[in-house]
């Protein structure tokens, strides 16, 4: 059996096992899994585990272990022996992640947890077994880190509501510090409400509580779970899946909750029902140990003239539409956000900027911008693309201009035109991100 093979029927016996534990979960709302550790260290959801961290790429955690030196040197099949091993005999130990602050468009930073690569296989395979018997549970309205699930399909959502329902008001809401203020008892609870196999509990405890190194010190972790985790965008889910269940249980008639992690909008016909919404939401998270972002929470109107609001990256407005017999249609709208369209005209300056790139031939210009180009056109091209192309065509005018002086400043003496120059870059494969010009 070829290496394919191999790896197909790997995928296949996991597949399998996933749907297993998913329709059991399904069959019984109330069944509490206890034989579950075993099948986290089972050799195929390990290879599975492995193959999918791989893919992922990412860097060293503070072991300073890489994926090439696991590949070229260390050797996958002894690396994954080893995990399983160590999860066997009940000697595995979770290393702290490393702390690296990212920042924000506000000028802040964001805290990222990285495990180490042995770290991230575990928790990936403890992901593959839990996930399933969790997707049972979670509710239609959750779209973030969930299987054949995506941010196009939570705004597919709010199209649906507000163009074939009566939507006027919208609660925009931002929950402070949502990943680093999830209290770790009330968390292990929720999950334990499926979950009674005491080592798969202990495994996850391992996790939350391995704590940090920032800059040669470690830091214990008494709340949160770390983003940049395997497994915490699942238990992120898990516990505001209290939030989603009450909200289907009993607060509907307010109005449509669509929620994508941690960020979240609530559709209502009315403004008192807006104003309810915000009030159930805060005695939800009051619950819950968490709080509302203030100054990022908003209560938007929605009537026709009204400016919008801003979710997921991109912004939502009724617009006037002329329909066939001459009539106008107030529908809503999506296209790329100010702030999206801020940060993409940033990344295009920081890759483009810098001087070592007159030193870079066009060649490789053109094969460092294209990944970051189709990571845009699938994301922002996908929703609403009619709209959103308008917006994304500015984009590459953007990234036009800045090839332009690229060129000027390495060709002082090239009397190309701006136009010969961007079809020169097009002729040696550049992408856009609007899609013109290209196939879709």
């Amino acid at each position: 059996m070829n290496a394919e093979n191999t790896a197909n029927y790997t995928k296949d016996k996991v597949r399998e096992l996933q749907r297993t534990l998913y329709l059991a979960a399904k069959a019984n709302p109330k069944r509490r899994f206890h034989a579950l550790y075993d099948k986290v260290y089972r050799i195929d959801v390990l290879w599975e585990a492995w193959r999918r961290v791989k893919a992922n790429r990412g860097s060293a955690g503070v072991d300073g272990v890489t994926i090439r030196h696991i590949v070229q040197g260390y050797g996958e099949i002894r690396f994954v022996r080893e995990i399983q091993e160590l999860l066997m005999k009940g000697k595995y130990r979770p290393m702290p992640v490393r702390r690296k602050e990212i920042p924000k468009a506000d000028g802040k930073t964001r805290p990222l947890g990285i495990p180490t690569i042995r770290d991230r296989v575990a928790q990936m395979a403890a992901k593959i077994v839990l996930e399933p018997i969790f997707e049972a549970d979670f509710k239609d309205c959750s779209f973030g880190f969930r299987p054949k699930r995506s941010a196009k399909g939570a705004i597919d959502r709010i199209h649906r509501a507000v163009n074939w329902g009566k939507v006027y008001w919208v609660v925009d809401v931002d929950i402070t510090g949502y990943f680093n203020n999830i209290p770790h008892d009330k968390l292990l609870k929720l999950v334990e409400q499926r979950i009674s196999d005491r080592r798969v509990l202990k495994l996850i405890r391992k996790w939350l509580k391995a704590g940090y190194m920032e800059e040669g010190l470690f830091h214990e972790t008494e709340i949160g779970s770390p983003q940049g985790g395997v497994i915490s965008p699942l238990l992120a889910n898990i516990y505001l899946n209290y939030l989603d269940t009450i909200w289907e249980k009993r607060f509907t008639h307010l109005g449509t909750l669509v929620r994508y992690a941690d960020d979240l909008v609530i559709l209502c016909e009315k403004k008192a029902h807006a104003l309810e919404s915000v009030k159930v939401l805060k005695a939800v998270f009051n619950r819950l140990e968490l709080s509302i972002n203030k100054d990022k929470s908003k209560l938007v109107d929605l009537w026709i003239g009204k400016p919008g609001f801003d979710f997921l990256g991109f912004h939502h407005q009724r617009i006037p539409v002329l329909r066939k017999g001459g009539k106008v249609a107030h529908v809503l709208r999506s296209y790329p956000s100010k702030k999206a369209m801020k940060k993409m005209r940033a990344k295009v300056r920081e890759e483009l900027a810098p001087r070592n790139r007159l030193y870079w031939s066009p060649a490789q210009v053109v094969a460092n911008l294209n990944p970051i180009i189709q990571g845009w056109r699938n994301y922002y091209g996908s929703v609403d693309p009619g709209m959103s192309r308008r917006f994304l065509s500015k984009v590459d005018w953007h990234i036009n201009r800045r090839l332009i002086l690229y060129w000027r400043k390495k060709h002082k003496r090239n009397r190309m035109t701006p136009t010969e120059i961007v079809q020169f870059f097009r002729s040696i494969g550049l992408k856009t991100v609007s899609g013109y010009g290209q196939g879709l």
